[in-house]
C-alpha cells in the first residue's frame, strides 16, 4: 500500500505537496535502507517511483529524490565534492535502463532530465570515455564493410548473352553465370572472400538485432526515431536481402540483381545512422526520419491518386497512336513511370512536333501541370518547412537523446571487458556496495549574494504591497475622489523604496 501511494504521489500535479508526503511516508518505512524498501518495489510495468518520475518527466520529484541520494564529502569555500548514488540511473547491468526509459518515452518533458545533475555528467562521462571512440570505430568498420559488398556486386559473375533477341526493345547483352562457372579464376576466389565477409556481416546483424526486438517489442523498437527505429528496419531488411541473394546464387536462380540492388541502396542509406555521433549532423537524421514517416507518407497517398488518374488518362489517349513516334506511354506500366517523372518535374512534357498529337493530351497535361507542379509540390515543401522549424527548436535536446540511446546500445552490445562500470564503489567511502558518481560543484559567491538581494527585495515588495492594500481599504472613498494624477503619484511614492532596491540590484548585476 505504501509503495502504491508513492507511485501516486509521483503523478501528482502539486509537486511541493507530493514531495512532503513522499518524505512522510518514507519516514515510517522500516526497511528504507534494505532490499525491501518501498522505493525499490516496482509496479506492474516494472517501474519504481524513481523511474516513474523520469518517465513522466517530473523534474521536481526527480531532483528531490536525487537530493536525498547525494552525499557531501567535503566543502571548502565555493568548492563542494558530492557523491550521487547511481542506483537505478546507471544502465550498466540493468534490464530496464533508466536512461533508455527516458529517451523512449513520448513525453518531451522527460528528455529535460537528461540535462540535470547527475544524469548529464554520467552520460558525458560514458560518451567521452567509451561511447564516441567505439561508435566512430563502428562507423569506419561499417563503411569498409559496405565498400567490400559494393565491389563484390560490381564484379559479380557475368557472361555474354548467347540467345537471340525476342524484341526490338530487348537491350540485354550479359547474363548471370551459373554457380559452377562463377568461381574458377583467382579474381573469382578473391571475390568469394568478399562475399563470405558480406554474408557473415549480415548474419551478425540479425543476431544482434533480433534479441533487442524480442526484449523491447517490435512496435517500440521500430517506432521510436530517437532509438533509430527506421534504421533498424533498414539494416534488418538489408541483411535479409543479402541472404536472399546468397540463396539465389547457390541455386543458380536468375534475377539476383533485384535483392542485390535493394541491399546496396539500403546498406548505404544506413550510413546516415552514424551521423548521430556528431552534433552537427545528428539532428538532421531526426528531421529526415520525421519528414519521411510524417509528411512524406501522407503526401504519397495524395501523389499516388493523382499519378494513377493522370497516367490512366495518358495511356488511353495514346492507346491508338504509333508508339514509335511517342513511346513514353506505349504501355500502362511505362505510362505510370512517365507520369511519376512528370510529377516530380524530372523530365519535361513529352512532345513530337513532326506528328499530330491528340488534342486531349494538351488539355490533360495542362491540368496535370497545374495540380502536380504548382499545387502539390509547393504543399510538400511547406509541410517539410514546418517540420524543419519544429525540430530545429529541439535540436540540442534531440541530439542529447540520440547520444544517450547510442551509449546504452553500445553498452549492451559490447563485452564487459571493453566497457567497465562508471563511477566509484561506495566501499571506498564506507557507503556499502552501491556505485556513486563523484561531482565537484563550484558555487559562485556573487550569484549567491544576488539571490539573497533578490529575496530581500521580494520580501520588501510584499510588505509594501500589503501596507498599500491596508491603506486602500481604509481610505477607499477618499481615493476614488482623487484625480488620476494624484492616484498615480501616490502609487509611485509607495513603491519608491522597492524601485530603489531593484535599481541597486540591476546596477550590481
Amino acid at each position: 500500500l505504501g509503495n502504491t501511494v508513492l507511485h501516486i504521489l509521483v503523478l501528482q500535479p502539486n509537486k511541493t505537496f507530493a514531495c512532503h508526503m513522499y518524505s512522510l511516508i518514507l519516514s515510517y518505512d522500516r526497511n528504507k535502507d534494505g532490499p525491501g524498501s518501498l522505493e525499490l518495489i516496482a509496479n506492474n510495468e516494472g517501474l519504481t517511483p524513481f523511474k516513474l518520475a523520469g518517465v513522466e518527466g517530473n523534474t521536481v520529484m526527480f531532483q528531490y529524490l536525487m537530493q536525498k541520494r547525494k552525499h557531501t564529502i567535503w566543502s571548502f569555500g565555493p568548492l563542494t565534492t558530492v557523491l550521487y548514488d547511481l542506483t537505478e540511473i546507471d544502465s550498466w547491468a540493468e534490464d530496464q535502463s533508466f536512461l533508455e526509459l527516458i529517451v523512449s518515452t513520448k513525453k518531451r518533458e522527460a528528455r529535460q532530465i537528461l540535462d540535470l545533475t547527475p544524469v548529464k555528467e554520467l552520460v558525458s562521462l560514458k560518451w567521452n570515455m567509451y561511447g564516441r571512440p567505439y561508435f566512430c570505430f563502428l562507423a569506419l568498420f561499417y563503411i569498409l564493410y559496405m565498400v567490400c559488398f559494393t565491389m563484390c556486386c560490381v564484379y559479380r559473375p557475368l557472361k555474354p548473352r548467347t540467345g537471340n533477341r525476342t524484341s526490338s526493345r530487348d537491350n540485354t547483352i550479359y547474363v548471370q553465370k551459373m554457380l559452377q562457372e562463377s568461381y574458377l579464376t583467382y579474381e573469382d576466389e578473391l571475390r568469394l572472400v568478399g562475399e563470405l565477409i558480406t554474408v557473415i556481416g549480415a548474419v551478425v546483424i540479425l543476431v544482434l538485432e533480433i534479441p533487442d526486438i524480442l526484449r523491447v517489442g517490435a512496435a517500440k523498437y521500430f517506432g521510436q526515431t530517437i532509438l533509430g527505429g527506421p534504421f533498424h528496419i533498414i539494416v534488418i531488411t538489408y541483411a535479409c536481402m543479402i541472404l536472399v541473394t546468397m540463396v539465389m546464387r547457390l541455386t543458380s536462380t536468375n534475377g539476383e540483381v533485384v535483392p542485390m540492388s535493394f541491399a546496396l541502396v539500403l546498406g548505404w542509406c544506413n550510413v546516415m545512422y552514424f551521423a548521430r555521433g556528431f552534433q552537427m549532423l545528428g539532428p538532421f537524421t531526426i528531421m529526415i526520419q520525421k519528414m519521411i514517416f510524417g509528411d512524406l507518407m501522407r503526401f504519397c497517398w495524395l501523389m499516388a491518386v493523382v499519378i494513377l488518374g493522370f497516367a490512366s488518362a495518358f495511356y488511353i489517349i495514346f492507346q491508338t497512336e504509333n508508339p514509335e513516334n511517342l513511346g513514353q506511354f506505349y504501355n500502362y506500366p511505362m505510362s505510370l513511370f512517365t507520369t511519376f517523372e512528370l510529377f516530380l518535374t524530372i523530365i519535361d512534357g513529352p512532345a513530337n512536333y513532326d506528328v499530330d498529337l491528340p488534342f486531349m493530351y494538351s488539355v490533360v497535361y495542362f491540368a496535370f501541370a497545374i495540380i502536380a507542379t504548382l499545387l502539390m509540390l509547393n504543399l510538400l515543401i511547406a509541410m517539410m518547412g514546418d517540420t524543419h522549424w519544429r525540430v530545429a527548436h529541439e535540436r540540442d535536446e534531440l541530439w542529447r537523446a540520440q547520444v544517450v540511446a547510442t551509449t546504452v546500445m553500445l553498452e549492451r552490445k559490447l563485452p564487459r571487458c571493453l566497457w567497465p562500470r562508471s563511477g566509484i564503489c561506495g566501499r571506498e567511502y564506507g557507503l556499502g556496495d552501491r556505485w556513486y558518481l563523484r561531482i565537484e560543484d563550484r558555487v559562485d559567491p556573487n550569484k549567491q549574494k544576488m539571490m539573497r538581494y533578490t529575496e530581500a527585495f521580494k520580501a520588501q515588495d510584499r510588505d509594501t504591497y500589503e501596507k498599500g492594500l491596508e491603506k486602500l481599504e481604509i481610505s477607499r472613498d477618499i481615493l476614488y475622489k482623487k484625480e488620476p494624477s494624484a492616484l498615480s503619484l501616490s502609487r509611485s511614492t509607495s513603491r519608491t523604496s522597492s524601485h530603489r532596491g531593484w535599481e541597486i540590484l540591476r546596477r550590481n548585476t
